[in-house]
Order: C-alpha cells, then structure tokens, then sequence
C-alpha cells in the first residue's frame, strides 16, 4: 500500500516508536529478569525507532531485498549513533556502551546491531508498512487524525519534561522553579513526584550511562564544533559546493550552468548540508585515520545524497540529478564513484579545508561574528523559504494548476517557468 500524505508518515512514526519501545523491554526483561521502561521518553515509544523507520520508508522504496537490507542497515546505524552523540553532547552521559562487542564504532554502533536494523528493516518496507497502513485506512478519517494529534500532544509534553529533568539533573525542586516559572503553577509535591520518577526511571533504564567531562571552552568566537562555527561552514560549504559543481559542469558538458539550489545567489545547500553534517558527526574523529575517514565519509555522503534525492522527488516532484546512465548506481539517486567522492571530500575537508576555515572563523571579533552570524542565518531562512514555495509552483504549473492567492501569484510573476529553468536546468518532471 502506497503512503499518502504527511499523516501516514506520523501513523507509522508512532507504530515503530512503540513497537521499538517493547522491543527494548522485552530485551531488557531477557536479560534483567524484570521489567524496564526503556526509552529516552516516559512515554511507551522509542523515538528513535519511529525516526528510524520513516527513513527507510524514504530511502527503501522501490529497492530490491539486497539493496533493502543495506540502506536499512546504514539509516538505522546512523540514527543510532547521532542519538548516542547527541545524548552525550547535550547531557554528558552515555546511554549504552558496545564497546565490549566486536566490530564497534566508540561504543555507540557495532556490526551486529547493524545487520539486525538491515533485516528489522527490510521487514519494515516488505509486511510492516502495508500491513500497519492498511489497519490506518480502515479507520474513519477524523478519529484517526485526532488519535494522531493526542499523540503529538503526550509526545511533545513528555519528551519537553524530560529534557529539563535531564538538563536540570538535579532533584531538588526549587531548582527547577527558579529555571522555568510556569512550572510553579504544580504544586512542589508533584513537581518532586514527577523528577524523581523521571531521574529514576532513566537511572533503571540506563544502569550502564556515564558522566562525561565537559571542556571548558576558550574566550573566542565559535570555539569547537558550536551552532556559530557550523552555520557558517554551512553558509561557506554552500557557497563553495555551487562553484565547485560549476565548474566541473564545464569541464565536463562544455557549458556553463546554474547548479543552486536557492533563487537567491550562488549556493548549493546540499552542499552546505553536508559539510555541516560531517563536521558535526565526525568531529570527534577529525584526527584518526585517513582511511577512516575516507571509509566513513562515503558511506554517510551516499546515504545522504540518497535521501536527499528521495526528498526533492516526495516535495519537489522533481529529480535534479540523475545517474542512470551511468555504472553501480542505485535507483538513479547514488552511484559508488560519486560516494567515493564524497569519502575524498570528508579526507580533505578534515585535512585541508576545515582547519583553514576553523581558524579564520575563529579569528572574527565575537560581537561582530555573532552578529553577522545571525544575518546570515536571517537571510537563507528567507531564501530557502521563497525557494521552497517557488519550486512547489513550479511543479504546480507543470500540472496545470492555476494560483488560488496573491502570493501564489506573485510567485507566478517573478519565478515564472523560465526564470526556474534557468536557476534548475537540470530539474526534471517526476511522472
């Protein structure tokens, strides 16, 4: 059964988040002799899972088992191992530890664990999809749109109280209602009730997490891998990615070419996006090993590229690159000499560009970094945004459908077909 519209997707994030939740429990009761309510979230739901599950719904259709199981394997692993990151960036604890397993990346992904997400996934794509879609169009459109948004609700309210249990760590009260004065509408005996539970819980869950040590950060501007230092290497690798491609489109067809991804200015963000994106996963790894990063940098730019295409084709209705014509490719989106690239371009980001960069970033005065910073960040939200909705009426137009308000049809005026065509020639009609 085919998923239609954003509402299929978030049936099936909360199915997945649930089933993976009892599939951690069960795990746990295995091996503990006992119940745990394993999660990051109070919540019966894994989120992580759900993440997990509509990403190879992305990124697996149409494939075959073969190449099912792998790009099931990747998601789900990458997913694994940014959750681990991020937990121990933004709390300074690890959740779970691999690191006595063979085949293991710092603990947080190994290869065992990798080939059980490739075949949870082909199962996912191949009975669990069609089967869980159907149950969801058997129910009565509203009551299962209103199930959907109670569900967000408890999702949104769980996961935000967690979060501050986590961040505050600390159980004492008072505490907490000085951080967050809407919190001293609940009574203390609650509020006490509430964190221990949670800080419990998560202590009985997680028996194995460890405090990490936070370093300290220096008196300079965007010092380490920070939000400022990698909106603007994502700002710079936007920019550089648009000329880079530009040129090798010369060299290579002999004709000059736009290859933006935005109406305004020269820049590609798929690009951008991944340059940011590698810094911030592999930047505890900058300094091993070239084949390391190599190895690394090309799987994670193949599955990128891959979702990346997969997403302009769901949004867009458009395919802007297209490498069926050429060997090892899969489904057109990917082909193993373009990952190969991608694996020397993390060897020379990490080598050569990103110290460069790094340190001239740096260098800025801190008031002056910070406020050119947010210019910045101003602008490409805006360009990005006029891009996204002059791309949808561009597809729009291709299917004769007429503009229904003023915006749309100031859309019309100032990116009509030809303007697109000139800023995407590339861009082809997904029929």
């Amino acid at each position: 059964m085919m998923i239609h519209n954003f509402f299929d997707f978030l049936w099936l994030f909360f199915l997945y988040s649930f089933f993976g939740w009892v599939l951690e429990v069960i795990q746990l009761a295995f091996h503990q002799k006992r119940f745990v309510n394993r999660g990051f979230i109070n919540s019966p739901f894994c989120i992580s899972y759900g993440i997990a599950g509509i990403l190879i719904t992305l990124n697996g259709h149409g494939l075959s088992i073969p190449w099912l199981f792998v790009v099931s394997s990747i998601d789900a692993t990458v997913i694994e191992w940014i959750g681990g990151h991020a937990i121990e960036h933004y709390y300074h604890e690890r959740w779970w530890d691999y690191s006595q397993k063979k085949w293991n990346l710092d603990g947080y992904i190994c290869l065992p664990y990798s080939i059980f997400w490739g075949f949870l996934g082909v199962l996912t794509i191949r009975f669990g999809n069609p089967v869980f879609l159907m149950i969801y169009h058997m129910i009565p459109s509203f009551l299962g749109h209103l199930i959907l948004f109670i569900l967000i609700g408890i999702l949104v309210i769980d996961i935000f109280a967690t979060a501050i249990v986590l961040y505050d760590k600390t159980k004492d009260p008072e505490r907490w209602l000085a951080a967050d004065a809407w919190f001293s509408k609940i009574s203390s005996r609650l509020e006490y009730f509430i964190i221990s539970h949670v800080e419990h819980r998560l202590e009985r869950a997680y028996p194995t997490r460890t405090e990490t040590k936070e370093t300290e950060k220096p008196a300079v501007f965007a010092a380490g891998c920070c939000f400022y230092k990698v909106f603007l290497l994502f700002f710079i690798g936007s920019l550089l990615g648009d000329i880079i491609e530009t040129i090798f489109c010369r060299l290579k067809m002999g004709v000059w070419m736009s290859r933006s991804s935005l109406v305004f200015g020269p820049f590609s963000i798929v690009w951008g996006f991944a340059f940011a994106g590698v810094t911030i996963l592999l930047y505890k790894y900058k300094d091993r090993s070239e084949s390391f990063l190599f190895l690394t940098g090309t799987f994670l730019g193949g599955a990128y590229e891959y979702l990346c295409s997969v997403l302009s084709e769901l949004v867009f209705g458009k395919v802007f690159w297209d490498y069926s014509g050429m060997p090892f490719n899969l489904n057109g989106r990917i082909n193993l000499l373009y990952c190969f690239f991608w694996g020397i371009a993390a060897v020379i980001w990490f080598r050569k560009i990103y110290p460069l960069l790094s340190n001239l970033i740096e260098k800025l005065p801190i008031t002056f970094g910070t406020i050119i910073t947010w210019i910045f960040v101003l602008f490409m939200t805006v360009n990005m945004l006029i891009s996204l909705c002059a791309l949808i009426r561009y597809d729009q137009r291709g299917k004769h459908i007429s503009a229904k308000n003023s915006f749309e049809k100031m859309l019309d005026q100032h990116f009509d077909d030809q303007k697109m065509r000139n800023v995407y020639p590339k861009a082809k009609t997904v029929h």
